[in-house]
């Protein structure tokens, strides 16, 4: 069983420390939704553990299954089982999608699928999301909507299979069928071997994928943690008790 274990967490931009000491263990087979206002740092968290080098690590630890992430370059820590869904995917002109995928899951399991199969398995994951076929062929992200590039990112989760999967706002610019397709995406993947790490501001998408633990982030560290209720009591009283406990 898979397991992610952040240890007192630092980390800054810029030298202006962002992420204050920030503990949490992410288990196979748990959903844990961090929540908080903006610059309370929760995307920092996902590229700092995701290994952008614009985050400094000045504190802390972060494990994979007992394996120093830290210590690894970015494709290292992908191999490794560890998934990233970014809030702005990048443009890829003249890199298609179908090309895309193939590479990465060449990379990540060590030798490149047959195309027969390769084919066969993303049209199998393009018709889960509701994808047209004709999209394989389109640049990377090169006009996409925003419900697009969301789906495709789940596509990508189907395709490589990560240990833990970093979710940062998912729910960003999705209309309710978009929404409603993608969260059903993110359940497929959560099972008893994998973990999922789900970063937003809004309730919305918790509606249809059930958190086991709520984590509220203010000041660049968790302040609160609970079950599903406490994203309920978030939805009606808003992160304003919280950033005084964080400036506190």
């Amino acid at each position: 069983m898979s397991t992610l274990q952040i240890r007192d967490l630092h980390v800054a931009v810029e030298d202006k420390e962002i992420l204050k000491g920030v503990d949490l263990t992410v288990n196979a087979g748990e959903t844990h939704a961090i929540m908080g206002p903006n610059g309370s740092g929760k995307s920092t968290l996902a590229y700092a553990i995701a290994g952008h080098p614009k985050y400094t690590i000045t504190g802390g630890s972060v494990l994979l299954d007992g394996e120093d992430l830290l210590e690894m370059s970015v494709d290292e820590r992908a191999r490794a089982g560890l998934f990233l869904a970014m809030q702005y995917p990048v443009e890829v002109p003249g890199v298609s999608v179908s090309n895309f995928l193939r590479t990465a899951v060449t990379a990540v399991r060590g030798e490149a699928p047959k195309l027969r199969e390769f084919t066969k398995e993303l049209k199998t994951g393009m018709d889960s999301l509701a994808i047209d076929t004709s999209f394989a062929q389109r640049n990377l992200n090169e006009g996409f909507s925003g419900g697009e590039k969301k789906r495709h990112e789940i596509l990508q989760l189907e395709l490589l299979k990560p240990k833990i999967a970093v979710l940062d706002e998912t729910d960003s610019g999705l209309d309710v069928d978009a929404l409603r397709v993608v969260s059903e995406g993110i359940n497929r993947f959560r099972s008893g071997e994998t973990g999922v790490l789900l970063i937003t501001h809004y309730t919305r998408i918790l509606r249809y994928v059930k958190p086991d633990f709520v984590h509220v982030f203010a000041g660049g560290r968790i302040v609160e943690s609970g079950g599903h209720e406490l994203s309920e009591r978030l939805e009606n009283e808003g992160y304003e008790r919280f950033a005084k406990v964080a400036s506190a």
